[in-house]
This record gives C-alpha cells, structure tokens and sequence, in this order.
C-alpha cells in the first residue's frame, strides 16, 4: 500500500484535477466540434471598426462589429494606448446609441407656445438655426464700447459637452468666437 502525504491545499488541488478530467472524459468533449462552432459566433464575419468611445474625452478605443448595416458587438481597443481594451461602465453599452428603439434618428423641433413635438427634415432644422443665429447675432452685435472695438455679441451663449473631442472643441470655440460670442464656456469647468 502506497502512503501519500498530502496537505489539505495539495488534496483539494488533486481532486479538482481529478472531477475536471472525468467530466470532460465522460461528456465527451470534443474540441474540433467547439471549434467549428464558434465560427457561429454573432462577431464571426463581422466587420470590424476602430473608434473613439464620445461620452466624455478621455478618447478610449473602441472596437465596433458590424454585419448587415447594424451594430451587432462593441469591445475595448486593446491597442489603444489610453484603455487598453478596458471601457467604463458608460463606454460598455455604447452600441445602444444605435441600436436603441428610443435613439431619435430625425430632428424634432417644438415650435413656441407648443406641447407637442414635431418632425423636421434635416435642411429645415440647420436653415432654421443659420437664419435664427444670424437674426440674434445682427440685433445685438455690439462694435464698440467706451469707444474701444469690442465686436461681440451677448445674446447668444455656447456651451460645450465633455463628448465633444479637442478637435471638435476647437472648432466649435473658433466658430463662437467669429461670430462674437463672449459667453463661450465648457461642461468640464463648471
């Protein structure tokens, strides 16, 4: 008879080996068949794009599958140097941005006085705004004060959100800026 001395540690190590090894044995595990089920996988021949995730501006990556013009998986870049593949809570469910029954994907606009909202094509929505920016901006243009030239407007205020990028930013700040708007702020300072 054959003595083993065992610890408790080495015994339980032992016995996983052991229950691990008859219950692949005995339910016939088959590995070319996983294999070839997993070319099934919903990812499988998807098409694979890498992103910025736009919820707040720390830039992670993010891998987005797509097949059949749908979003269908996202994931972390793992080669993005900010994330590394990992992703917030927030940047986790990011395709539901578009896959969500409830993402608006026409402009709506509620006229003055109205409880109700109503669809508007896209040339409307932007010519509205243009012609409404223009109006405020040309009634409350102020060239000089004190006899300095300040060429500003204060009617019209923008403020940025922590989803826009440094470019986006930027270009937002310069378009704000030409057409004299002094109250130019961003969520991340308030």
């Amino acid at each position: 008879m054959v003595e083993l001395n065992l610890n408790r540690r080495q015994f339980l190590k032992l016995s996983g080996a052991t229950a691990v090894t008859l219950a692949v044995a005995e339910l016939g595990f088959n590995e070319k068949k996983a294999y070839a089920q997993s070319k099934e996988l919903k990812i499988a021949k998807a098409d694979v794009t890498p992103t910025i995730c736009c919820f707040c501006g720390v830039g992670c990556g993010i891998l987005v599958h797509t097949k059949d013009n749908t979003v269908v998986y996202t994931e972390g870049d793992p080669d993005n140097p900010i994330n590394e593949g990992k992703l917030c809570s927030k940047g986790t469910t990011i395709r539901q941005l578009y896959t969500s029954e409830k993402r608006l994907t026409k402009p709506l606009y509620r006229a003055p006085g109205s409880d109700k909202w109503e669809e508007k094509d896209w040339d409307w929505m932007l010519d509205t705004i243009a012609k409404r920016t223009k109006e405020t901006r040309d009634k409350s243009f102020i060239e000089t004060e004190n006899g300095i030239t300040v060429n500003k407007t204060e009617k019209i205020a923008s403020l940025g959100g922590a989803a826009l990028d440094n470019e986006e930013c930027y270009l937002l700040a310069k378009m704000m800026r030409g057409l004299g708007v002094t109250y130019l702020e961003h969520q991340a300072r308030i």
